[in-house]
């Protein structure tokens, strides 16, 4: 490349022009010449450009144990700080759900697909065999205005419909929120108790035990017979035994696994 530039500029100084031609017509000639040459080693440029790039691309290749980490795509377990999400051996966590901070989901529990627990603030809890469905957002404050606990905590045999909002709640065993449902800080769910979808349970609220309660604010029903309390615990069981068949899924372990197979082979290590 430098040869041919030093030989360009070469042949524009040592070009000869007529003698009888007048000085400003020989000033305009060598400058016509000049961007001639600049349009040329431009076009020389660019195309030396073009042709590297093509080299570059077509001589990587890829490795093909190489397992292919992307950081920013999303995490299912977000440490922060000192808190680290824990997960029961048997609890059911859908691959594109986030677990961030303080939550904890206890034996047979299950969180499906697309929801997040940020315990970022405070603590979250999600208890034995109690489900959290589709979409749901699960947050707790600092401290709740109230008085009450500021911590979200959902006790044994749950069922959390799909969309639904909890902030700083508490909700008693062997109860049944209704999708799209909103539980705001300080609120109390008692047990046996049914919220309707869609309700929303303002700050501080509490649902007596045996109650079905709906609206915008909540607002009492009427009460529960025996036979719906009884079936309150059969959906939450029903919908853990649903979250196995899932769970069979996707691998119980790591991924470390694959980190640990290319090394062997990097080592040529045979066991």
């Amino acid at each position: 490349m430098a040869s041919f530039i030093n030989k360009l500029w070469r042949l524009l100084e040592g070009l000869s022009l007529p003698s009888d031609l007048h000085p400003t017509t020989k000033r305009i000639a060598r400058k016509s010449l000049s961007s001639i040459t600049t349009l040329s080693l431009n076009r020389y440029f660019v195309t030396e450009a073009a042709a590297a790039s093509t080299v570059s691309s077509k001589s990587i290749t890829p490795s093909a144990d190489r397992v292919k980490w992307d950081y920013r795509g999303q995490r299912q377990i977000i440490p922060l700080g000192q808190w680290l999400p824990k997960v029961a051996v048997d609890a059911y966590v859908a691959p594109n759900v986030v677990l961030a901070g303080q939550v904890t989901v206890y034996d047979g529990a299950s969180v499906w697909n697309g929801a997040v627990l940020r315990g970022d603030l405070n603590k979250i809890t999600v208890g034995f065999s109690s489900n959290v469905q589709e979409r749901c957002v699960l947050h707790a404050a600092w401290n709740s205005p109230t008085g009450l606990p500021a911590e979200t905590s959902i006790e044994r045999y749950v069922t959390i419909g799909a969309y639904s909002l909890l902030r700083s709640c508490t909700i008693e065993p062997e109860c049944i929120i209704g999708q799209h449902s909103i539980l705001m800080e300080g609120s109390l769910v008692e047990t046996h108790s049914i919220l309707e979808a869609g309700s929303v349970l303002p700050p501080g609220r509490r649902i007596p035990t045996g109650e079905l309660w709906a609206g915008n604010p909540t607002r009492f029903v009427r009460t529960l017979t025996h036979e719906e309390i009884l079936e309150i615990p059969k959906l939450a069981v029903a919908i853990n035994d649903l979250s196995k068949t899932h769970f069979t899924e996707f691998l119980p372990y790591s991924s470390v696994y694959l980190e640990v197979e290319k090394l062997k082979k990097k080592l040529r290590i045979n066991v």
